[in-house]
């Protein structure tokens, strides 16, 4: 590929790549922050619009469901979420966050997150080209 053509997958690889390969130290940080592995801050993320099964936890959250399973009895155990019976479906069971979890996931969202120090060798001019694009691609 040469480097003044690339095509969107190649530009979509490497922003995924720079952003999946930096988030280990933050990752880390809210796991000892909250007390509450990484995996299960993500399925708190994932209850925080409202109750969901296990088998849309599991889809979500991009989790097998046994160990979906095990993830939400612990954050049962924690007391971060509770299982009720659906209203609209009374054989099956909801997943919802509680005011403990949601007070765990505030924690975690407040967790410190700087850039990493490629970002912070850019130019102004860089940053400021670079956040124009990512606008564009937010809208």
């Amino acid at each position: 590929m040469p480097d003044d053509a690339p095509t969107a997958d190649a530009v979509w690889a490497q922003l995924t790549h720079l952003v999946m390969d930096t988030r280990d130290p933050w990752k880390r940080a809210v796991t000892e922050r909250t007390g509450v592995p990484f995996s299960r801050i993500r399925i708190l993320r994932r209850l925080r619009p409202g109750p969901l099964t296990l088998n849309q936890i599991a889809q979500a959250a991009t989790m097998d469901a046994p160990a979906t399973t095990v993830a939400v009895n612990h954050l049962e155990e924690l007391g971060l979420v509770v299982r009720e019976i659906d209203p609209t479906n009374r054989r099956r069971k909801q997943v919802s966050i509680t005011l403990a979890g949601r007070a765990v996931l505030a924690q975690a969202m407040a967790t410190p997150d700087p850039a990493p120090a490629t970002f912070a060798a850019l130019s102004p001019d860089d940053l400021r080209s670079l956040h124009i694009l990512l606008r564009k691609l937010e809208h």
